[in-house]
């Protein structure tokens, strides 16, 4: 009996050994499977798992979940493939990390935005759609600026101007003034046209109507 329970102990210690060191490696696995790392386009991102959860919505939730319908392929490296542009995920993946839209001066939010509706953010499409609506309506409140030039021609000269207006110019008054009669008859008198032109001064500069 006495051996009996001597195996007996030693099967047990056995098995409890096996069972914390199980659990040990278990610990681990999931401290290591806390990273994540990606490749987009050719660049890699390393970012936790944590991160790319935020929008349960998204397709970087599905993808750091290992969604079996993903069908996500990995690299030699072990990273995730998405064939995307690397320079606008920057900005989608620093908004998962601290909820911040921040963009350099080189990056059109419209890019962002793709992207943010590729990976199905929601939160940050609505935010990039807001930003988008703010600077258009700030672009379209400035005052448009304009060049003006003015031209002194007789009528047939100003019929020629007409006919020959260049693109970007247009008339914004014509005055016109009587000159001194070269005769004394009633119907003598002749007449000078005073045009003033404008056009868009952001436009790019095109030539002045000739007349003449």
């Amino acid at each position: 009996m006495a051996e009996n329970s001597s195996e007996t102990s030693g099967s047990v210690y056995r098995r409890c050994m096996a069972q914390s060191l199980g659990e040990r490696n278990s610990s681990a696995d999931v401290g290591a499977s806390k990273w994540i790392r990606l490749n987009v386009g050719g660049t890699y991102f390393l970012t936790t798992r944590q991160t790319l959860c935020r929008d349960p919505k998204s397709f970087l939730y599905r993808l750091s979940q290992a969604d079996p319908e993903l069908d996500s392929d990995k690299d030699e490296t072990g990273a995730y493939l998405i064939d995307r542009d690397p320079t606008y995920f920057g900005p989608v993946l620093n908004y998962l990390r601290h909820g911040k839209l921040v963009l350099n001066k080189d990056l059109a939010e419209e890019g962002v935005l793709e992207e943010a509706e590729f990976y199905n953010i929601t939160s940050l499409i609505k935010l990039i759609k807001d930003k988008i609506r703010e600077r258009d309506c700030k672009t379209s409140q400035v005052p448009v600026k304009h060049v003006y030039r003015v031209l002194q021609c007789q009528e047939e000269e100003l019929t020629q101007m007409v006919s020959t207006m260049s693109d970007g110019w247009k008339f914004e008054q014509v005055s016109v003034f009587p000159l001194e009669a070269h005769s004394s008859g009633p119907y003598d008198t002749c007449f000078t046209h005073l045009v003033i032109l404008t056009r868009d001064a952001k436009k790019v500069q095109s030539p002045m109507p000739e007349i003449g």
